[in-house]
C-alpha cells in the first residue's frame, strides 16, 4: 500500500490529538501525564506554522489519520539555530507497517532543504523500536542520561540521538 506524506491541515488535529493522546495515556514517547485538548494541538500547529516548522501527517485512502511527524527548536539559543528537535508517531494499531521511517524520510528531506545541520532526537532507552528505527536512517547515539523523567510510577532514562545531515 502506498501513502501520501503532506503537510498538516486544520482537518486533520482531530486525528493528530488522538495519536498524542494515546501516547500521553499508554507509551512512554511522551512524558506527560495530561492529556490535552484540540485548542492545545492547534494552538501547537499554528506555532510550529509560524516559526517555518512543518508537520507531516500520513492518512489512509478514507483520510483517517495514521501518523504525524514534525520538528521544532531545540534550543532557544541563536548558536542552536540550525539544530532541531523532532518527534514522530504513528497511531497504535499502524505501528510496525512502515509509516515511521517514510514520516521520518519525508522530515529528513524537509530538515534539508532548509538548510539545518543537525536532527535531536529524544527517546526512552527502552523504545527500542524507535531507537532501531533512527539507528536504520543514519542516526547515532550521543548520550544516555539515567533517571532523568518519570512516568506510570517509574523512572525513565533518555537517550540522545542526531543525524548530521550536511558535511
Amino acid at each position: 500500500m502506498s501513502y501520501v506524506i503532506r503537510d498538516a491541515q486544520e482537518q486533520d488535529l482531530e486525528g493528530i490529538l488522538a495519536i498524542y493522546n494515546d501516547a500521553v495515556e499508554n507509551t512512554t514517547a511522551i512524558w506527560n501525564e495530561t492529556l490535552v485538548d484540540l485548542d492545545n494541538r492547534r494552538a501547537w500547529l499554528a506555532e510550529r506554522v509560524a516559526q517555518g516548522f512543518p508537520v507531516l501527517v500520513t492518512a489512509d485512502a478514507s483520510g483517517a489519520m495514521l501518523g504525524y511527524a514534525s520538528y521544532g527548536t531545540w534550543r532557544p539559543h541563536d548558536g542552536y539555530k540550525h539544530t532541531v528537535e523532532h518527534s514522530v508517531y504513528v497511531r497504535a494499531d499502524r505501528r510496525g507497517q512502515g509509516l515511521g521511517p517514510l514520516l521520518m524520510q519525508a522530515l529528513i528531506e524537509r530538515a534539508q532543504s532548509a538548510g539545518l545541520h543537525v536532527l535531536v532526537a529524544a527517546i526512552e532507552a527502552e523504545n527500542r523500536a524507535s531507537i532501531r528505527l533512527h539507528q536504520r536512517l543514519g542516526f547515532v547515539t550521543t548520550g544516555q542520561m539515567p533517571e532523568v523523567g518519570r512516568k506510570f510510577g517509574r523512572w525513565l532514562d533518555l537517550t540522545f540521538m542526531q543525524l548530521i545531515l550536511e558535511r
